[in-house]
């Protein structure tokens, strides 16, 4: 579903992509990984670029983003943005170096076209940051807001689908997520539970957009009542001195 902003995907950045570059920065130690899977990749193409959070910016890159809510959000220094979506990229076979994509392949109308294209376009590798879906229904945030954990765990395409439709050789890489992330998707709070309290970060995490607001009310108060009372911290406390948390977010490598 096309909107008017032009989000291709599921969700419509036009009504919740205003706070993406204040509350989703790239996170260092992720953004690390990128470039290590990136290798000697000099032209790369960044699929679904968003805001542009995790850009080499000692590398060309060309972005390619739909929605002129999240262009809009792009510094002006960033790499050049091009209105256009992953099932159709305008560029030629072999046109760059690696394809990359992080934090919106779940999003995107046709997943297999997608990933064929960036396929296409790269001549080096794929890599792609995303959480794995079995995986994201074990985080705590599931007993105070299960609609929205259930609606992200199923827009999350599956590690096999991914694997299988990118072809190659594909490594899939656990990423632990640090305390402090700045990248503020919902693992990224997994020792400050406080942080959910915030409309912002509610707001830059888009699975809260698809559950009603009488639900997101109801499982905001669950877990005020949770902390306020105590019983967050003994079940979970321990998550506030942890350095890392082993949640759901992968790096997914293809090449060949």
């Amino acid at each position: 579903m096309m909107t008017a902003d032009g989000s291709a995907g599921d969700a419509d950045y036009g009504m919740i992509g205003s706070g993406y570059r204040q509350f989703r920065r790239p996170e260092p130690e992720f953004a690390r990984a990128i470039q290590t899977a990136l290798g000697d990749a000099r032209h790369i193409v960044n699929v679904g670029a968003g805001a542009g959070s995790y850009e080499p910016d000692d590398r060309e890159v060309i972005a390619v983003e739909p929605s002129a809510a999240m262009r809009a959000q792009r510094m002006i220094d960033q790499a050049p943005v091009v209105d256009a979506s992953a099932e159709a990229l305008p560029f030629a076979d072999d046109a760059f170096d690696a394809a990359m994509s992080t934090f919106s392949i779940h999003q995107w109308q046709n997943l297999d076209a997608g990933l064929r294209e960036m396929r296409r376009v790269a001549r080096g590798p794929v890599v792609i940051m995303t959480c794995d879906p079995e995986r994201v229904e074990r985080f705590w945030l599931r007993d105070f807001a299960p609609e929205v954990i259930g609606t992200e765990a199923r827009r999350y395409p599956s590690l096999e689908r991914i694997t299988a439709c990118l072809g190659g050789v594909v490594e899939v890489e656990s990423l632990p997520i640090p305390f402090g992330c700045v990248d503020g998707f919902s693992e990224a709070y997994f020792g400050r539970p406080e942080m959910f309290l915030d409309p912002g970060v509610r707001k830059a995490n888009s699975a809260w957009s698809f559950v009603s607001e009488d639900s997101a009310l109801r499982s905001v108060r669950s877990l005020e009542h949770s902390l306020n009372d105590g019983s967050w911290d003994i079940a979970h406390g321990g998550l506030r001195t942890a350095s890392h948390f082993e949640g759901s977010l992968v790096l997914i490598t293809a090449e060949g």
